[in-house]
């Protein structure tokens, strides 16, 4: 299943909560910011498989609004960790023509990250092999709270918000709906991940910790999507 095969069965956006690290790194008696660092290099394994694989945009669920109650030194590690794979990982992605964009709150990130993050935006920009979206500071929750204020903001009128007045007010009203959310280590939430966007998203979980995830669990995912009659509501 490639870009090139039109086959109208295959997942062209897929969305994914990367679960685990915490337990993968506790199953070997590392600490946690182990699981994160392994986490990332699976981070760029999947992006690498998406492309061959087909997939245009790939959103992935880094950072929530609720990570902030962590202990400090784990988000102190998540945050130095993030500026890393900025300067490593992604410039090698950015090569393969992956445009790399974040999502969420950026007043609460550390200031020189917040530029990294800008700066690769920008640098990338005109890729278009794969959208990879990183929801940073992410809340779905919040992010619908302030496409309602902006409505307010802007004087519509009751009677003329509509799902589109809505969507497009949304952090990133160009990020395509998911075909396809994937959530790794077991858990069966989306955990306030895309709500608005996953409205008929098709969901597959898997035991595999993200630090474990790669080609092969992403493969399975987009087969088993493949086998799916989506209806949206019809018969």
């Amino acid at each position: 299943m490639t870009a090139e095969s039109g086959d109208p069965a295959a997942a062209r956006s897929v969305a994914i909560i990367m679960d685990g690290n915490g337990r993968w790194a506790a199953a070997r008696g590392l600490p946690v910011a182990e699981g994160h660092r392994e986490g990332a290099r699976a981070l760029r394994r999947t992006v690498e498989a998406a492309i061959d694989l087909g997939v245009r945009s790939l959103s992935v669920y880094a950072f929530s609004t609720e990570n902030w109650a962590r202990p400090p030194e784990e988000v102190e590690s998540i945050m130095e960790l993030l500026g890393e794979t900025i300067d490593r990982e992604l410039p090698d992605l950015a090569e393969q023509g992956v445009r790399t964009r974040f999502v969420g709150r950026r007043d609460r990130i550390p200031e020189q990250l917040r530029a990294k993050m800008e700066t690769l935006e920008a640098e990338t920009a005109s890729n278009e092999r794969l959208h990879l979206w990183i929801a940073f500071d992410y809340g779905s929750r919040s992010e619908l709270v302030e496409a309602v204020r902006r409505i307010v903001s802007d004087g519509v009128r009751a009677e003329d918000v509509t799902e589109q007045a809505i969507a497009g007010r949304l952090l990133a009203p160009e990020l395509p709906d998911p075909d396809l959310v994937i959530r790794t280590s077991g858990e069966q939430r989306l955990s306030n991940f895309l709500l608005w966007q996953s409205a008929y998203s098709e969901l597959v979980f898997t035991d595999t910790l993200w630090p474990d995830f790669g080609e092969d669990g992403l493969r399975a995912a987009l087969a088993e999507y493949a086998s799916r009659g989506r209806r949206f509501g019809a018969r």
